[in-house]
């Protein structure tokens, strides 16, 4: 009886080391790390791999260290000048000091969304919606740095903020549509006048050249003739410039001039007595 007794005691311990020892180790993985808290109070971070806690007298809490992408919900901005929008956005985050991430704060990953929202309604709110359209980048960056700042105290590291979506009103978008077209008349316009301008200016060395040899100017007007004749049209009305006219009676003003003079014009003849 005794014998049977010292056996099953033998039995009991060996089956309470083994479940100390099961409760004991822990295998963590390469992502993940262990905050180890001794009777209440933090001891260390351990991790990854085999861990050995013991039983009763300490609790782990496992950390994710890897990058966590959290959707920002829809929120609705009034912009400086006075536009509602609602924008969405997307936050990348990590956990860099696992221990602040449990210790500083209850639960990170709420919190971290929540400061979100709002850090996404004060910054957009700052700027026009002219800026959030295209400046997106600027409004990434700014966000970025200013979640970083607020959870640095957490031990969270935010990597990246993307605005995804800026969700306009029918009625804004017309306002916008008409804008755009505005500005595109605008620099039609613009670009008209700068090419009436610079083909003014071209008509201008070109009459500069052709004024200094009358022949190009007549070859030019017989190239045109050659060029008109070209077309169909039954009419063809074709200037005739007035410095050419000009040549052609110059040319035949002596000759008129010598034609048209009286004989009493003329010089007596002389008397020889």
């Amino acid at each position: 009886m005794f014998y049977y007794d010292a056996n099953l005691g033998y039995i009991l311990i060996l089956f309470l080391v083994f479940v100390v020892l099961i409760k004991s180790v822990r295998v963590l993985r390469e992502y993940q790390r262990a905050v180890v808290f001794t009777l209440g109070r933090f001891t260390a971070v351990r991790g990854p791999g085999l861990i050995l806690v013991i039983p009763f007298l300490q609790q782990i809490v496992r950390v994710d260290l890897r990058v966590v992408t959290m959707d920002v919900p829809a929120q609705d901005v009034i912009s400086r000048d006075n536009i509602s929008v609602k924008v969405n956005a997307v936050l990348y985050f990590k956990v860099v000091a696992p221990e602040k991430a449990i210790i500083q704060v209850e639960n990170y990953l709420n919190a971290t969304s929540q400061l979100a929202q709002t850090t996404l309604r004060a910054v957009l709110g700052k700027h026009e919606l002219d800026d959030m359209l295209s400046e997106r980048e600027k409004l990434n960056l700014d966000i970025q740095r200013i979640l970083d700042e607020q959870t640095d105290s957490w031990g969270i590291k935010v990597t990246n903020v993307e605005i995804k979506h800026i969700d306009l009103n029918d009625t804004m978008v017309r306002a916008i549509a008409r804008q755009a077209e505005a500005e595109r008349e605008r620099r039609a316009k613009v670009i008209h006048a700068d090419g009436e301008r610079q083909a003014a200016e071209a008509l201008r060395e070109a009459a500069h050249v052709l004024s200094t040899q009358p022949s190009a100017m007549q070859l030019r007007y017989l190239q045109t003739l050659t060029q008109i004749a070209g077309d169909k049209s039954n009419t063809i009305v074709f200037p005739l410039p007035v410095d050419l006219l000009k040549g052609l009676m110059g040319m035949q003003e002596p000759s008129s001039r010598a034609d048209a003079r009286h004989p009493q014009d003329l010089d007596p003849p002389i008397n020889p007595s």
